[in-house]
């Protein structure tokens, strides 16, 4: 097979893995709001960073000794497939919702999906490796497909309408069914049934935890939970806050209010572009600075939500998409090259899994819960309109002001002597770091 021929077909496997996940991601937290679910969001939201502590690793464990990697991923997307398509039927069939029966079903559906970010991976660093071919240099615009996956999937739902309804659910399994089927059809990956692999241990990163017990890395992973804490928040909230303002007459019949999805897909397309100017931002200010400036772009993330609106504030809402791209990739890129920076190889992929768990698991889950009782209290305690609007506006300052205080102590807490001088390597590594922004 030639070189053009297999980064098509990896193209393909990453777009329809973000689609899967863009199907739902932005738009589920507006369906459950539309249909009296709205203080539970955050639980949907949560069980992401909750399943993701240990998911991945134990599949991990399965691809790696068992059973191949790309017959692995087939296996947990049908399975993924199968939950979701059978939350989305039960959805659009219901009367009245069971937010038990809705979440229950969910839950295996996300306990399967979220391993397969990583095995997709693994299929195409393995099919690269096998060409002969620098995963360095080509993985990165076979990744970019995935998050071009992810658009074209909340577009989708988008245009369609679904994004109100559990049809945005049947179309993600119906993707997932599709990606099952596909990824048979990748080129077969190698098992480790020998020695040499990983520990249970090992393999879920408990061994990085040593890395405590250094006082600059222990305040670094404790500022990756503080900062996590905002990283779900927006996907979690961004659609029903812009939909609400559909419940007031002036702004009814805005674009915004009828096409939040396709508004919010600006982050999407601002983490594609932003990840191509960290190399510049490193090699001038260095890595503290630039975790700062995503700090500080998490401040004007949630400060634009709360000053705008879909009439004549829009402009904030889009200005609020454009810095999610600082605001994501500045952090997890400069704060994944400082994680490898000050570790040693026989612990570094714990160490970048530990630094996936602070931020994704621990501080998303903590963040997606605590943000839900703050709207619970200054929106869904309030009758739809003008009181429920201003109530977002309180709680997305909350949040602005808590990203403010965070980045503040890390000015004067975190110290890295050597932060500003980025070496050549580093800056090599943030130029071909592909986008894991979704």
């Amino acid at each position: 097979m030639n070189t053009l021929a297999l980064k098509a077909r990896l193209s393909v496997l990453g777009f329809l893995e973000f689609a899967v996940w863009g199907s739902y991601l932005t738009s589920l937290g507006a369906y459950l709001a539309l249909n009296g679910l709205g203080e539970n969001i955050a639980w949907f939201y949560a069980i992401q960073g909750v399943v993701s502590l240990f998911m991945p690793a134990l599949i991990g464990i399965v691809a790696d000794r068992w059973i191949q990697a790309q017959k692995t991923l087939s296996i947990c997307h049908f399975i993924a497939g199968a939950f979701m398509l059978a939350a989305g039927i039960y959805g659009l069939l219901a009367t009245e919702l069971s937010a038990g029966i809705l979440f229950t079903l969910y839950t295996v559906s996300v306990a399967f999906f979220m391993p397969t970010i990583g095995l997709s991976n693994s299929v195409a660093y393995s099919a690269l490796d096998k060409a002969g071919l620098d995963s360095v240099k080509h993985f990165p615009p076979v990744r970019v497909f995935g998050t071009v996956g992810f658009i074209c999937a909340m577009l989708f739902v988008n245009f369609t309408g679904y994004q109100n309804t559990a049809a945005q659910l049947v179309t993600s399994g119906i993707l997932s069914f599709v990606m099952a089927l596909y990824s048979l059809t990748m080129p077969k990956c190698a098992v480790n049934k020998g020695g040499g692999h990983k520990s249970l241990s090992e393999a879920l990163g408990l061994k990085a935890f040593a890395l405590f017990k250094k006082k600059d890395m222990a305040i670094f992973f404790i500022f990756s939970m503080l900062l996590g804490v905002s990283l779900q928040i927006t996907n979690s909230f961004a659609n029903p806050f812009i939909q609400s303002f559909g419940a007031i007459p002036e702004f009814a019949d805005a674009w915004g209010v009828h096409n939040a999805n396709a508004l919010i897909s600006i982050s999407q397309v601002s983490e594609t572009l932003c990840i191509l100017l960290i190399p510049f931002f490193l090699r001038r200010y260095g890595i503290k600075t630039v975790m700062l400036m995503a700090m500080g772009a998490w401040v004007f993330r949630f400060g634009f939500f709360g000053l705008g609106n879909p009439g004549n504030g829009v402009w904030l809402f889009i200005l609020s998409m454009i810095v999610y791209g600082v605001a994501f990739d500045f952090f997890n890129v400069s704060g994944s090259l400082y994680v490898d920076k000050k570790t040693t190889k026989d612990i570094r992929s714990s160490a970048q899994g530990l630094f996936m768990i602070m931020t994704n698991g621990i501080g998303a889950t903590v963040g997606t819960l605590c943000a839900q009782a703050v709207i619970n209290h200054n929106v869904y305690s309030k009758a739809p309109g003008l009181d429920q609007t201003e109530g977002w506006s309180t709680s997305w300052m909350i949040f602005a002001g808590y990203a403010a205080v965070v980045a503040i102590l890390f000015i004067f807490i975190f110290h890295e002597h050597d932060s500003h001088k980025t070496t050549e390597k580093e800056i090599k590594t943030a130029e071909d770091t592909p986008d894991d922004a979704i």
